[in-house]
């Protein structure tokens, strides 16, 4: 890879507005991507489906039915020959966002990004029910980390730079620099300080700026004049938010549900997004608004003057599309597909909540919470869907609201579901991590790094008085017994062999500790840890494997400890700027 001279590395690395600097590149470079993918996706609806007049696919109100059906399931073909050719070049699986940011310290594959982007096109391009947002964030953190490696950053500062491209990305998509900054703050990199804030938020505004001069901003939601809400609103708000909690919940289960069901199909992995396609386009003959990520569709339902079974299908049929999308091997995020579903959500709310009492909540104030509410639920970012929500309708007097439904809507999820989308999909994998919070450096901390390999090993027939000729009190704690073929047989401590119970003809083996108790050394440092309480030891002995038994070091409590407590001494002083010279 290709660095910058040094005298330039020294200045990001050493001066925090250098470091602004960059990333403010990174936001021209997120702002660029945003720009050039929402251009051809909307370029592929006009050839594909045949729009006039700069329409969007998911505001019409007919579509040709043969367009309808034939489209997301040819897209879901293409996507499925490409995703073919792909798994027998690469083997490995891209690094997204937030697993690169919690494991690797902010590096990922510029390669392997664009591959996901590319595929993110090809989905919403073709129709699929789900948004580009996954894209953008995927391709824009990938440049930041690519910048960050060029300038061979720090590894909280390639973090940092990870989250300004996510964080720009969302910005420049939604026109909404807040929202893309706490974006970045919450999602990606997992914690807010002041260090990260100027060049998070710069790129933000750089990234909004970029595709502001180039034409492509989004339209903002307007509303209509509206009462203030008071305390008297508060009540019908958190049942909106609890409502919109369990519709996100529903969201995510239904993924899950559909992917099961496509992996017990038992076709092809290449052919299952063509027959998710297929029912996706004949979900959609009900209404176009099912296709692509529904951005038109949230206008003409905050218009007004549908019914409410209209509402109710829309929503259901949108919930089930998007689930399907994901679940048949569509690529995409369900960022904006929340924002619409929780538009009709709200609407649904505000039109139960009219015919029940007389409140301050019309049905365009409850689809706006519903809006923000639903985001949180599924996506898991309050500050940032508060922060978009305001900066989308420029309409103050709704912060309280908005605040309230989505804190409520987040505690509904956090209580019964435990996860967001994100989130969810790491647990399903296997993965422990539940947020972008950086606990590689633990999972690199493991035994055999930590482990010292001098150590005192005796034979388990060894006499306590030969042993004592060997071993002087006080020369060391410990030894460890291992037979002829280096198998571990225990830990014997060197006090208990000078002990005037025990006499000089006795072996070893008679004083045996923990002969069933060792590490391995591809366990992480919490992992040794717990090992250490539950064997109530201050050393433990490290073999290579269970089933050779072979010794290959020795760990002590104390240095476990010591290097743990070490390692998030160093975490707090990065997030607080003081490793920067």
């Amino acid at each position: 890879m290709v660095h910058v001279p040094y005298y330039v590395r020294a200045l990001v690395r050493s001066n925090e507005i250098w470091l602004t600097v960059l990333s403010s590149c990174v936001g021209v470079l997120a702002g660029l991507s945003v720009w050039i993918m929402t251009r051809a996706t909307l370029m592929a609806h006009r050839v594909l489906y045949n729009l006039h007049n700069d329409g969007r696919l998911s505001g019409l109100a007919t579509l040709a039915p043969w367009r309808c059906v034939l489209v997301p399931c040819l897209g879901g073909l293409v996507l499925g020959g490409f995703g073919l050719l792909v798994a027998r070049r690469f083997r490995h699986r891209p690094v997204d966002p937030i697993e690169a940011n919690a494991l690797h310290g902010g590096r990922m594959s510029v390669r392997d990004s664009a591959i996901v982007a590319f595929q993110t096109f090809l989905s919403n391009g073709s129709g699929a029910s789900l948004g580009l947002e996954a894209g953008f964030s995927q391709i824009a953190a990938a440049l930041g980390s690519r910048c960050g490696a060029i300038f061979r950053v720090r590894r909280a500062d390639m973090r940092i730079l990870v989250g300004c491209g996510a964080g720009g990305a969302i910005g420049a998509a939604f026109n909404a620099p807040i929202a893309g900054a706490f974006y970045a703050f919450e999602l990606v990199i997992g914690t807010y300080s002041l260090v990260n804030l100027a060049p998070v938020a710069v790129a933000s505004i750089s990234a909004v700026g970029i595709v502001r001069l180039l034409g492509g901003v989004t339209a903002t939601v307007t509303l209509l004049p509206h009462e203030s809400l008071g305390m008297r609103d508060s009540l019908p708000v958190m049942g909106l938010g609890i409502l919109c909690g369990l519709v996100g919940i529903g969201v995510m289960r239904g993924v899950t549900i559909a992917e099961l069901v496509f992996r017990k199909s038992h076709l092809p992995v290449w052919f299952r997004p063509c027959l998710g396609g297929l029912c996706v386009g004949c979900l959609a003959l009900y209404s176009p608004s099912i296709l692509s990520a529904g951005h038109a569709a949230v206008r003409k339902v905050l218009d007004g003057g549908l019914p409410l079974t209209t509402l109710l299908l829309l929503l259901l049929l949108k919930a089930v599309a998007s689930a399907i999308s994901i679940g048949s091997g569509f690529r995409g995020g369900l960022f904006f597909a929340s924002l619409f579903l929780g538009v009709l959500s709200g609407s649904l709310f505000g039109h139960g909540l009219e015919a029940l009492v007389a409140t301050g909540l019309s049905v365009t104030t409850c689809a706006i919470l519903g809006m923000s509410a639903t985001a949180v639920a599924i996506i898991g970012v309050p500050m940032t869907m508060t922060c978009l929500i305001l900066e989308m309708t420029a309409d103050i007097t709704l912060a309280s609201a908005v605040l309230l439904s989505s804190v409520l809507s987040l505690l509904t999820v956090r209580r019964l579901f435990g996860y967001s989308f994100a989130t969810w999909r790491f647990h399903q994998r296997g993965e422990s991590i539940r947020s972008a919070v950086d606990i590689g450096w633990l999972r690199a901390l493991t035994v055999g790094r930590m482990m010292r390999r001098d150590m005192t090993v005796f034979s388990p027939d060894t006499t306590i008085g030969e042993a004592r000729l060997c071993c002087p009190l006080g020369a060391m704690p410990q030894v460890v017994l291992a037979d002829a073929e280096g198998a571990y047989r225990g830990i014997v401590l060197v006090s208990d062999i000078y002990g005037p119970d025990h006499p000089p003809g006795r072996t070893l083996a008679d004083l045996v500790q923990h002969e069933q108790i060792m590490l391995l050394p591809d366990m992480t440092c919490r992992d040794a840890a717990r090992r250490f309480e539950e064997a109530e030891a201050d050393a433990l002995v490290v073999i290579a494997d269970m089933a050779s038994r072979r010794v290959i070091g020795l760990l002590s409590e104390k240095y476990v400890l010591r290097r743990y407590a070490e390692a998030l001494d160093r975490t707090r002083r990065e997030l607080a700027g003081e490793t920067r010279a």
